[in-house]
């Protein structure tokens, strides 16, 4: 079967919404924090709150494709079928219908929409332990609809068993996983040496306790279906940059470099990578939160990709502004239509690349320099040393904070500093920057979690206080500034707050009193800080700054302080703002490229 990504997206929609399902849309790349990851990476996570529970405002039965980023193997990108971005085929019943029509529909789906052999198919299945029976219900349903009982497989927990790690009256359950052969013309594929796994369908049946499980009256459905693999499979490819995602891509990569993706090699590595790297550039720079090149979150694993690609531009001896063409492939032929926010900000998303790119360049120049210094060191001490001891063993290693700091201020990737390190004999400390960066790491994640919870490093009164005053902070910046400033991030505890924002030069000490003074009248004036749920059509209409990113009705979080400021957010704020005290701006100054950043207490 031979289908394009136009179609097999609308194929999804089209049959989940014929048996009553509510095509949902897509949410934000950024997780919303409560799962604990910076980026939603499976289509399931912005569901959590529903699956836990909450009554989602759409109903009982929904489906999307979601766009979803993992970079935890960046390093695989390059080979036929791993990327940083990818989308996910997602369908969920909120305790309505369960194993009997799920099975059904995805034996259905597979085999006669997307014409897959039914005697190829391949599950898995919860083998049971001393805590819950085998799932022999799912097996046995399986069976009936015509899957070989020698293609059915119970796997133990760590296989086929979903649930919320280190949490307890959760929904949990065992999951149906289905397989297919690598090579679909396989005569006599073995399980599981020649099988990839294409989805699997979650049941949460059980409530986790601390001891245990116990039954769910409600029981939710949550299924997953890699729309990339997928699209692969249907038509019989074995490398997935083959399909239509990037089959212009990878064209206009081979018209730039002359050189040509069937030669293979590291060529054709290079082209995955910045196919793969310039998508997820496109996804994070067009997604509705604005991701923006900058060194710490989000900002900085978006760096770090575009450099990337700016270096493998350099191995296929291309200019970087062939990022943008490629970019401009992406938003215009392959993902305009599903994700029509990429076509309104297609000038914002090459100005930015450009910007990256341009920065890269300039840093390259003085990271070379760096470089020097490093190796002119071991020289100088490796001349000193033999000197004075003629049995001294020359040092031929590049510290690794050395090479960090080559990574972390001037963009080189370890594989840059390791690759002109073997031109001049050298080798690099792994371990030393795997340590470096690890430590980077930690001071990375300490920043995420505090964005994750809106900036709020605790829920005391006094940061309560605080995340109201970013609310006026944001509308006096639009106000005195531009209306297009947007927050980028903060960080708020009991003592101050600092709060990051897109504008492009220094703000004048006209402009910092001008903004206090305006916080501090409309504290003055005690306004009622009023809460609302509304649908994004809603809080569109009327004017609220947020995150606008789904479709159908999705219930947003609304708080608005009179007509001065309008926010989606998940709170928590003050009653009034006359509560708030006296605002001072301590420090205005630069975060990154594009991005200033205000330090400011209430008194």
């Amino acid at each position: 079967m031979k289908i394009t990504a136009k179609e097999l997206r609308q194929k999804w929609l089209d049959f989940y919404q014929a048996r009553g399902h509510v095509d949902i849309g897509a949410v934000s790349l950024i997780g919303d924090g409560s799962t604990g990851v910076m980026f939603n990476v499976a289509g399931m996570q912005p569901l959590m709150p529903y699956l836990l529970g909450k009554p989602h405002p759409a109903g009982k039965r929904l489906c999307n494709i979601q766009g979803c980023l993992r970079t935890v193997d960046i390093d695989s990108v390059g080979d036929p079928s791993h990327f940083t971005f990818f989308e996910m085929m997602g369908n969920w019943s909120l305790g309505d219908y369960f194993k009997k029509e799920k099975t059904a529909w995805t034996f259905e789906l597979l085999t006669k929409e997307f014409g897959l052999d039914k005697d190829k198919l391949c599950t898995t299945v919860f083998e049971g332990n001393e805590s819950v029976p085998r799932d022999e219900e799912t097996a046995n349903l399986l069976i009936s609809l015509g899957i070989k009982k020698e293609h059915v497989f119970y796997l133990p927990k760590e296989d086929n068993w979903w649930e919320l790690e280190g949490t307890t009256g959760t929904p949990c359950g065992p999951d149906n996983e289905w397989f297919y052969p690598i090579d679909a013309d396989d005569p006599d594929p073995v399980f599981p040496d020649d099988y990839v796994e294409i989805g699997n369908d979650v049941y949460m049946q059980y409530r986790k306790l601390g001891e245990g499980y116990e039954p769910l009256e409600n029981k939710n459905v949550d299924t997953g279906f890699g729309f990339d693999r997928m699209l692969l499979f249907l038509n019989g490819l074995h490398d997935a940059y083959q399909t239509d995602l990037f089959t212009d891509v990878l064209a206009e990569l081979e018209r730039a470099s002359g050189k040509k993706y069937a030669d293979g090699g590291e060529d054709r590595r290079a082209m995955r990578i910045i196919a793969d790297h310039v998508r997820t550039t496109v996804m994070l720079i067009g997604d509705s939160t604005g991701v923006l090149p900058s060194n710490t979150g989000a900002g900085y694993i978006l760096r770090r990709i575009m450099r990337r690609a700016i270096r493998y531009c350099k191995k296929l001896e291309i200019p970087a502004e062939t990022m943008q063409s490629v970019a401009k492939i992406f938003i215009g032929k392959v993902y305009g239509e599903a994700y029509p926010l990429l076509i309104e900000k297609e000038a914002f998303i090459l100005d930015e690349i450009k910007k990256e790119t341009d920065r890269f360049e300039a840093t390259l120049v003085s990271g070379m320099k760096e470089f020097e210094k490093c190796v002119a060191g071991i020289a100088r001490k490796n001349e000193f040393m033999a000197k004075s001891d003629p049995s001294y063993v020359p040092e031929t290693v590049i510290g690794g904070k050395a090479a960090f700091r080559l990574y972390d201020t001037y963009g080189f990737p370890l594989e840059l500093t390791e690759e002109l390190a073997g031109e001049r004999g050298l080798t690099v400390d792994h371990a030393g920057f795997d340590e470096a960066f690890k430590e980077h790491q930690e001071k990375s994640r300490v920043i995420q979690k505090g964005e994750a919870k809106g900036g709020l490093e605790s829920h005391s009164e006094a940061a309560v206080k605080y995340h109201t005053a970013t609310h006026l902070l944001n509308a006096a910046l639009k106000t005195v500034l531009s209306p297009d400033c947007n927050q980028k991030g903060s960080n708020i505890t009991d003592e101050r707050m600092r709060f990051d924002f897109n504008f492009d030069r220094a703000m004048t000490p006209e402009e910092i009193k001008a903004v206090e003074d305006l916080v501090n009248e409309k504290i003055e004036e005690n306004i009622p800080v009023v809460y609302r749920e509304m649908t994004l059509e809603e809080a569109r209409k009327e004017g609220f700054v947020g995150v606008f990113d789904s479709k159908y009705g999705e219930v947003v979080k609304t708080y608005s302080i009179g007509t001065f400021s309008k926010e989606m957010c998940g709170g928590p704020h003050v009653e009034r703002t006359g509560v708030l005290g006296h605002f001072r701006i301590q420090k205005e100054q630069s975060s990154s490229a594009g991005v200033r950043r205000i330090k400011a207490v209430l008194e």
